[in-house]
């Protein structure tokens, strides 16, 4: 997932700057609306790979999972359950499956990184929205408002498969 990831940010961010170049060309207005889209694209993408890299330099996997914040709490499970997470929780992407290889880290270290993870995934929320201040200089606010919302709505699904499985790997943590 990490190099689909950085494929779709050089690409997208590419393909912004040949439609704004052809657009300062040719003066086509119709070019626009591709650089506007594509640009947000590469937004989306590029500040999730660096909001991932910097807290993994911060953090580096290693959370303090019995802080309030990261504790799920009864009507969350219940929430989650009504959501039927358990069933689309193994269709969804993950960045780096090493990172929760059970032969490879031990269950504590997995918790942790759930942790980690939701943070990241916390954070790119707030990062999705700031992209709208974009729409004043471009005059496109729906096309800005609807990506960030798309992918503030997609980091919410990883922050609540995080919060789900963290629970369900103390359960195994504390059963060995």
């Amino acid at each position: 997932m990490a190099k689909t990831m950085k494929r779709i940010s050089v690409i997208s961010l590419l393909l912004t700057i040949c439609f704004f170049v052809l657009y300062k060309v040719t003066d086509y207005r119709f070019l626009v609306p591709f650089a506007i889209t594509f640009g947000t694209i590469a937004y989306h993408f590029i500040i999730r790979l660096m909001v991932g890299t910097v807290v993994d330099m911060v953090m580096h996997n290693r959370a303090n999972y019995h802080k309030k914040w990261y504790q799920v709490v009864e009507f969350e499970m219940k929430l989650y359950q009504k959501m039927k997470v358990k069933k689309w929780k193994n269709k969804m992407p993950t960045f780096d499956e090493d990172t929760f290889d059970i032969t490879k880290h031990s269950w504590d270290e997995i918790v942790q990184a759930t942790c980690q993870s939701e943070l990241v995934h916390e954070i790119n929320v707030i990062f999705s929205f700031l992209a709208i201040v974009a729409s004043v200089w471009f005059d496109s606010f729906w096309v800005f408002f609807i990506t960030s919302m798309l992918g503030a709505m997609y980091d919410l699904m990883f922050v609540i498969m995080q919060r789900f499985n963290r629970t369900r790997i103390l359960k195994m943590k504390r059963k060995k």
